[in-house]
This record gives C-alpha cells, sequence and structure tokens, in this order.
C-alpha cells in the first residue's frame, strides 16, 4: 500500500465524470487499499477514486472513530437505485475542498448497487452518516462537488481563496 496526493479544487479533473470499472483484479484492490491508506492518512472518511486523479468509478469509506475497529466499505461502480424522501441537513467538508464547510440537504436514506472488492454485485441500503458519505462520493465520481448546493458567491469565494493558496503554495516550491 502506498499513500496517494489528493487533488484540491480547482483542479480540472475534480469535474471529470468517472469510468465504469471493467474488471475486479488484483491491480484495482491495491488501488483501493491505497485509497483506504490515503484516506485514513488525511484523515478523512470517504474518497473516491477521481480525487487522487483516477477517474474510475471507485470509492472507499469508513466512518469508525479512531478508538473503534476499522470497518471500511469498497463500492466499485456504485449506482444509487433508491433516494428516501426524508431529507437530512449537515455540514461537509471534503479533502479536495480543505479547510471549507457547509450545511448540505440530501436524502436521509439511499439504497446502492454496487460490486465490492471482490467482483461480486451487492445491494445496500446506507442511512444517517454512511448515506450522506456515499452521496459526497458518488456525487464527485460524477464530477460533482458538494460546494455545488451553495450559492454561486459562496462557491466563487471557496474556488478563489483555493485558487489563491494553489498559486502561493507553487510560488514558495520553486
Amino acid at each position: 500500500m502506498s499513500l496517494r496526493q489528493i487533488i484540491t479544487v480547482p483542479d480540472p479533473l475534480l469535474r471529470k465524470i468517472s469510468a465504469p470499472v471493467e474488471r475486479v483484479d488484483d491491480e484495482l484492490r491495491a488501488l483501493l487499499d491505497d485509497m483506504l491508506e490515503t484516506m485514513y492518512d488525511a484523515p478523512g472518511i470517504g474518497l473516491a477514486a477521481i480525487q487522487i486523479a483516477v477517474p474510475r468509478r471507485v470509492l472507499v469509506m469508513d466512518i469508525s472513530r479512531d478508538d473503534e475497529e476499522k470497518d471500511p466499505f469498497f463500492l466499485i461502480n456504485p449506482e444509487i437505485i433508491r433516494f428516501s424522501e426524508e431529507m437530512s441537513l449537515h455540514d461537509e467538508g471534503c479533502l479536495s475542498i480543505p479547510e471549507h464547510y457547509a450545511e448540505i440537504e440530501r436524502p436521509a436514506s439511499v439504497t446502492v448497487r454496487y460490486l465490492d472488492r471482490n467482483g461480486k454485485q451487492q445491494e445496500r441500503d446506507f442511512d444517517e452518516l454512511l448515506a450522506r458519505v456515499v452521496q459526497h462520493e458518488i456525487d464527485h465520481l460524477d464530477g460533482k462537488q458538494f460546494i455545488d448546493y451553495i450559492s454561486k458567491l459562496k462557491r466563487d469565494r471557496i474556488v478563489r481563496k483555493l485558487t489563491k493558496d494553489r498559486k502561493r503554495a507553487e510560488s514558495v516550491a520553486l
């Protein structure tokens, strides 16, 4: 396993729609392991492959706390097949939009069809925090970000700040 670099806004790759996975093999499982290690190191509770510059429909998530046993999920080609009518409003953040948070309304529960890390088709209901994380990460696979759900004014302010921070970091690196 190895740590991968997480790309950040305004990287245009984050707007790319990820391609479906054709085959679950050892190479893909190695990518999943790298993603999990990268997510834990960040630290985060969800990571889509596009966030490490790999445009494939793969995500990992784990909402366990530090004092709990790890309980990771590996979702390949995830597809939400049911949204609850009940909505939930909570703060969201993102490893690709560091240090920025916004209240986002999403369905409180979802049903997702996906392949597991062994290539077996699964269908699972997610609710509460897991529902929020899986929707957030699937958005990444579709080229969306949580800031797309806030006002244009707030979104533009965040993108400007991140662009400025990125340019400053690049000039220091030279």
